[in-house]
């Protein structure tokens, strides 16, 4: 029997949901802000705003900028018990991120493969190594998947392509660390290990297409949740 991890967003998750369920907070209170959340829970700041975005994306919060997030509504049934399993609100919007990805990035990789120098080789070779030693964390597992993406992107020469993906990836942080928690660690490193020597060997054709499969198959996974 597999055990399933009980990750830092659970943990945010679980306390939300008991406050609200026993009327620690109702309808119309603020809930505490990250900081106060942060110091109550002992984790990152990071994981308390993945797990508060999920409850916005379900309705039951809403965030108001410079004023704080509110309880809208107390039902729970639409949060999972589940840390693996995402509601359909959820996968809609992983699905419309993994879409867009999968337009822009292989034509990035392409571009990027024929100004890539010894030096963005290096980098990425250095995020991959990070990304390996960062198996068993989502958190940081995320995070350098998101660098080894945006070095190819920076690398395009194209300041759209860059500024379009580091954007997704700033406003879709929750919806990506979603991924890497029901698909786990096995794929990502495959298909970043093989895009590496793509760049290694100068071949901008193998580099579109390996970036492609990597992100049609995360598609294709999605649809199998």
């Amino acid at each position: 029997m597999q055990t399933v991890k009980y990750t830092a967003s659970q943990k945010v998750i679980d306390y939300l949901k008991r406050n609200i369920a026993n009327t620690t907070w109702r309808i119309g209170d603020k809930i505490p802000s990250e900081h106060e959340l942060t110091r109550e829970i002992g984790v990152s700041r990071a994981s308390i705003r993945m797990a508060i975005q999920q409850f916005i994306a379900l309705g039951i919060m809403e965030s108001h900028h410079g004023k704080g997030t509110f309880i809208v509504s107390s039902n729970l049934n639409p949060i999972a018990t589940n840390p693996n399993s995402i509601s359909e609100i959820q996968c809609r919007d992983i699905k419309k991120v993994l879409e867009f990805r999968a337009i822009l990035e292989p034509e990035a990789a392409f571009l990027a493969v024929g100004n890539a120098d010894d030096r963005v080789v290096a980098n990425l070779k250095r995020h991959l190594d990070d990304l390996v030693g960062s198996i068993g964390d989502s958190e940081e597992f995320v995070r350098h998947d998101m660098l080894f993406h945006l070095e190819i992107s920076r690398a395009s020469d194209n300041p759209l392509v860059e500024k379009s993906l580091r954007d997704v990836f700033a406003e879709t942080l929750h919806n990506h660390k979603q991924i890497n928690d029901i698909f786990g660690f096995k794929d990502g490193v495959y298909y970043h290990s093989l895009i590496h020597k793509a760049f290694e060997s100068r071949d901008p054709n193998l580099a579109r297409n390996l970036m492609a499969e990597h992100l049609n198959q995360a598609l294709d996974q999605l649809q199998e949740t």
